[in-house]
C-alpha cells in the first residue's frame, strides 16, 4: 500500500483463528481501512483478490453467509 507522497507502508497480518479466504480479504480489508484512517486518508483505493468480496462491498453481489453479511456491513 502506498501512503501519502508514494511512500510505501508494508503490512503483514497473522490471524489466530481460523478463517476462509473471503473472511481473511475481510479482515485485511478492515486492518487497511483502520490504519488509513489512524493516518488521517478520507479516501482509500485498494485493490482485492476475492471476487465474492469485491461484489459484495461494491453491491453488485449479495452473501448468504451469515458471518460474510457481519463483515460486510462493518465494511
Amino acid at each position: 500500500m502506498k501512503g501519502l507522497d508514494d511512500v510505501k507502508v508494508e503490512q503483514s497480518l497473522r490471524f489466530s483463528f481460523r478463517a476462509s479466504n473471503n473472511q481473511a480479504e475481510y479482515e485485511a480489508l478492515i486492518v487497511r481501512m483502520i490504519l488509513v484512517k489512524e493516518m488521517g486518508v478520507q479516501r482509500l483505493l485498494t485493490k482485492i483478490d476475492s471476487q465474492p468480496v469485491t461484489g459484495q462491498v461494491t453491491g453488485s453481489g449479495l452473501t448468504k453467509d451469515p458471518q460474510l453479511a457481519k463483515y460486510l456491513r462493518y465494511v
